[in-house]
């Protein structure tokens, strides 16, 4: 149920839209997705509403096809333009998301790092028969957390695990 002056997205009319604007510059699905370095699928995707592109590829697209990101929200042209502090307001927040972004990549290639050598540790100490022991121990759990984590992290389950952390943060609180 949506309050009072609550908008709502509707994927299926916005992917009609990125359709129909790729069809006016007269592309076809695998040259857009060259053009935003995504692939066919995920074009596809888009355009049959099952899934939206992230925040800075809208602001990309909106500038590529012209339009203002408002209108990509609502899939269809509005007669009405953007303000510019609110098309500022917006690129601050992508350019937030990316950080963010960024700031979890690094994060997760350090976790990585730290696995792979983990992972050599344990090797080498099993190559000398001293794999049992309690660093070769240590070494190998590390090393199966790490994976653990690694594949939990870059799945699609990744936003649901962010969720339920934040949800369990705030009731510590």
């Amino acid at each position: 149920m949506k309050a009072k002056g609550e908008r709502q997205m509707n994927q299926m009319k916005i992917g009609d839209f990125i359709k129909k604007l790729r069809k006016e510059k007269k592309l076809t699905q695998e040259q857009l997705s060259e053009v935003f370095g995504v692939s066919r699928r995920t074009v596809s995707r888009w355009e049959t509403g099952s899934n939206l592109p992230d925040l800075d590829i809208l602001i990309e697209m909106a500038d590529y096809f012209h339009v203002d990101l408002r209108e990509l929200f609502d899939g269809e042209r509005k007669d009405d333009k953007m303000d510019k502090e609110l098309e500022e307001v917006v690129l601050k927040v992508a350019d937030y998301s990316n950080e963010e972004k960024k700031k979890l990549t690094r994060r997760m290639h350090m976790l990585f790092i730290a696995g792979f050598i983990s992972a050599m540790i344990y090797m080498i100490l099993l190559f000398n028969d001293r794999g049992d022991h309690f660093i070769g121990s240590v070494c190998q759990g590390f090393s199966i957390g790490t994976l653990f984590v690694g594949v939990m992290m870059t799945s699609k389950y990744a936003t649901k695990i962010q969720a339920l952390k934040m949800k369990v943060l705030r009731r510590q609180k």
